[in-house]
């Protein structure tokens, strides 16, 4: 039904319109420009601060990461920490949030009190580090997902959500002789998909984005993620890349092209993922805002 709205209300709605885009504006040009000058010629990159529009299109930067295996590997290996990553915290969240929602757990709330406690302390860096290399997971990949596998915020909202679902649901499933893994996996995953695949993104886009770790726990280079690579193009990017170390045949593009092929490279995968979970993603971040 239309309302009649006032002009007033009109110049209102007016006004947030080109608010926002031109909020949404700024935040898209930096996509844009490093998306753009990674394709620019070197010369032009040198001369001109950035690059709105390249006069003559170039590969040189793409092709000179890719003439080596660092990048590709990286990729691969920040692709493997990503997917197994994303599947342990899932489960292990989803097994942990799904007791802490049974109101017949005895220790429920002391357990719920060590979480929360876990969200303002930490051990630190030290005692983690020693802690991890204690279980000889030191240049190993599971380094980059054990320490991280549950997140304590997480694991509040799904349990939260889980208590949303209807007691009767588990009745009935217990009735039919359904045990609490069966009821867990056969009824409340599907009817929280919305709430799994929010999570499953934002783990995801936590691990794909992670490098700390890996310059802590890893020595090996070819286990490298593809984050920590790009974090040393940027410094060397600083100083100048190009150097008899680690220049490859042909002619070196200057660093800031560099910075910016890598950094498509890196962004585009978890761009590609994000379309397909849309709509989960939508659903999910409303998770306790309507109440009935």
């Amino acid at each position: 039904m239309n309302l009649y709205q006032s002009w007033g209300s009109r110049l209102f709605d007016r006004f947030n319109y080109f608010l926002l885009l031109i909020i949404a504006f700024i935040m898209v040009v930096p996509f844009l420009v490093n998306i753009v000058g990674s394709f620019a010629s070197p010369e032009e990159v040198l001369r001109k601060n950035f690059v709105i529009m390249p006069t003559r299109f170039s590969l040189d930067a793409y092709r000179y990461i890719f003439s080596s295996e660092i990048i590709p590997r990286s990729l691969i290996v920040t692709a493997l920490v990503t997917v197994v990553g994303t599947g342990v915290n899932i489960v292990l969240t989803s097994l942990m949030a799904y007791p802490l929602a049974c109101k017949r757990l005895n220790l429920r709330k002391p357990i719920m009190l060590m979480v929360i406690f876990s969200m303002l302390f930490s051990g630190g860096m030290i005692p983690t580090y020693i802690v991890v290399k204690s279980f000889a997971l030191l240049n190993s990949y599971w380094s980059m997902i054990i320490p991280g596998a549950i997140s304590a915020f997480y694991l509040i909202i799904m349990k939260n959500f889980f208590l949303q679902l209807p007691d009767e649901l588990e009745d009935s499933a217990r009735i039919d002789g359904c045990n609490d893994l069966q009821i867990l996996y056969k009824i409340v995953v599907p009817l929280s998909m919305p709430a799994i695949a929010t999570f499953s993104l934002f783990y995801a886009v936590g691990h794909w984005n992670a490098f700390f770790s890996a310059l802590l726990y890893i020595n090996d280079a070819t286990k490298l993620p593809i984050q920590v690579w790009l974090r040393q193009i940027v410094i060397l990017s600083q100083v100048g890349i190009g150097d008899s170390s680690s220049a490859l045949e042909g002619v070196v593009p200057p660093g800031k092209t560099i910075q910016m092929s890598v950094t498509v490279v890196s962004t585009l995968p978890i761009l590609l993922v994000y379309p397909f979970l849309q709509k989960h993603f939508a659903k999910g971040v409303l998770l306790g805002s309507v109440k009935e």
